[in-house]
């Protein structure tokens, strides 16, 4: 397969796709789809973009301030409106379009649309978050993670939005890539499945903008979109690989600018384009506060984390700095933020969005071929000892043994962390730093295009793998499974008794019609922070 194959570009809003002439229509007044998110038990927060004239391209910065009028309804031909507004937009916020609507009813299913003069958007479905003192008897969401445009197509997002049985997606980071054709793109021969927009690394505002443009065109984003809210929070690829408060591994100041500059475009672009609440609102600008937190009645609440915007710069393994104190992933506001929800909370499930992950593990020493596809997104292995990720909470370990005691401390029950970011699965029981006992449980997504270990040592079958997966479980007792080498989704039930993660993988990245199957299942029982697989599993 060349790398200009399958579909380079398609769904690439460049000039020739907006275009007036004779051989090509104006684009649609709503080119990239509708989408909802951080549903509250009596608001959800809307979005959409509108192309009111050809000359309004993704980051162009020209074109008109129009009107949009936003619907809730409770019926799907729209004959009961039940909210409905009217929000200003123009090139300053990229034509782009985000509302809280408010005034709902709590565990309600809703559909809302936007209306630009004589065109209408397609509908989308959203659900409200049930009251805070309700018992709901369920919850579902999908959970994802690392969605890499170049390296495959987002069967996922279809299949999950096929299911129709969720209350919410929780997307944990790496919702897009800001690489050039050619980088980082699908297996070890690094080919382009399809094309990025702009072709070549995003750094400045405009880029960031054309980049979200591209990605809200694919076929099966919107949908899922369309079909159930989103909770998100960014990882590093929403901006550039490896960043930390400082810069990134792949920043280069001297050709690409400030760092800070560069952070804030990003910032602001995904803060434009994502339905999301920043520092607060719901408005379209240049928010930069994401961490935040959701509940669902007395059942579940969810803490999303930013584990990019306040970390010290990374240390490589052996370094006595991952211990000093003074070194922080989290920041201090924001880990005593999360701790005071685990001790406060009211809810019998605690879970954590967790862009990166917290459980200890040391990576075994391997040949150098295996230690160099580890290393790509798991970890810097050394092949004489066993050495940490310290991209992860391993490289902050006053952070971590913080909160971890924080945990066993107070006491607290059915903490779950809900983790991306290593293009792999794992479910693990997270140890006390000071006994050891299990005290917390941590599910880990595979990713859902981008590479893993066998894609970065181009082996069939999984033997490497199967071998590799050993060891870290031999060195690391607590990780109770890992998978190397499988893409897709998961999907998390919840009820009051215990709570199930679900792996699905999909057949083939490279096919816009693959499949999926059920990878593995695990479940964790109320009050007992242990992972047991589920045998024969029927699928939630």
């Amino acid at each position: 397969m060349s790398g200009v194959g399958v579909a380079a570009g398609l769904g690439v809003l460049g000039p020739a796709a907006f275009s007036t002439s004779a051989s090509s229509a104006p684009p649609p007044v709503f080119a990239h789809g509708v989408a909802s998110g951080d549903p509250l038990p009596d608001a959800v927060v809307l979005w959409t973009r509108v192309t009111p004239t050809p000359e309004c391209l993704p980051g162009a910065g020209r074109g008109p301030e129009v009107d949009v009028t936003w619907e809730v309804a409770t019926d799907d031909d729209f004959s009961d409106v039940v909210r409905r507004g009217v929000v200003r937009t123009g090139p300053a916020a990229d034509h782009t379009v985000k509302v809280d609507a408010t005034g709902l009813e709590p565990g309600t299913d809703y559909r809302y649309r936007f209306v630009l003069g004589e065109h209408t958007s397609r509908s989308g479905r959203t659900r409200t978050a049930p009251s805070p003192g309700s018992s709901p008897s369920q919850l579902r969401f999908g959970v994802v993670s690392c969605a890499n445009w170049q390296a495959g197509w987002f069967t996922s997002y279809r299949l999950l939005a096929e299911r129709g049985d969720l209350d919410a997606v929780i997307h944990l980071g790496d919702y897009l890539y800001e690489y050039q054709p050619g980088k980082y793109s699908y297996g070890h021969e690094q080919i382009d499945i399809r094309l990025h927009d702009p072709q070549r690394e995003i750094v400045s505002l405009r880029d960031y903008r054309r980049r979200h443009a591209q990605y809200k065109t694919d076929p099966d984003l919107q949908e899922l979109h369309a079909a159930v809210p989103f909770i998100v929070t960014w990882d590093d690829h929403e901006v550039a690989d490896g960043n930390w408060k400082g810069g990134a591994f792949e920043h280069q100041p001297d050709t690409e600018g400030p760092w800070k500059k560069r952070v804030r475009a990003a910032h602001r672009a995904y803060d434009e384009w994502m339905p999301v609440r920043i520092s607060g609102t719901a408005v379209a600008g240049d928010g930069e506060k994401i961490y935040r937190r959701l509940q669902f009645g007395q059942l579940a609440d969810l803490s999303m984390l930013d584990l990019r915007s306040y970390r010290s710069e990374r240390v490589q393994p052996g370094d006595p700095a991952v211990d000093d104190v003074q070194r922080t992933i989290a920041g201090g506001s924001q880990l005593a933020w999360l701790c005071d929800n685990l001790s406060t909370s009211p809810c019998r499930w605690k879970l954590v969005g967790n862009p990166v992950m917290v459980a200890p593990v040391l990576m075994p020493p391997r040949p150098q071929r295996e230690q160099d596809a580890l290393s790509q997104h798991v970890a810097t292995t050394s092949r004489r000892t066993s050495e940490p990720n310290t991209d992860t909470w391993n490289g902050y370990t006053s952070d971590r043994d913080r909160l971890l005691r924080r945990l066993e401390d107070d006491g607290i029950a059915g903490a779950v962390f809900l983790t991306g970011d290593v293009h792999t699965a794992w479910a693990t029981e997270v140890p006390s730093p000071s006994t050891g006992r299990p005290i917390a449980v941590e599910l880990v997504c595979n990713s859902l295009t981008s590479n893993n270990v066998d894609d970065f040592m181009g082996t069939r079958p999984r033997t490497t793998s199967l071998t590799l997966e050993a060891a870290i479980q031999q060195e690391n007792p607590h990780v109770k499974w890992v998978n190397l080498d499988d893409h897709g989704y998961a999907v998390l039930s919840v009820t009051p008794e215990r709570l199930q993660m679900d792996w699905h993988a999909i057949s083939d990245r490279r096919d816009p019609d693959a499949t999926s199957r059920v990878l593995s299942s695990w479940t964790v029982a109320a009050g007992v922070a242990r992972v047991v697989p589920v045998r024969d599993p029927v699928p939630a």
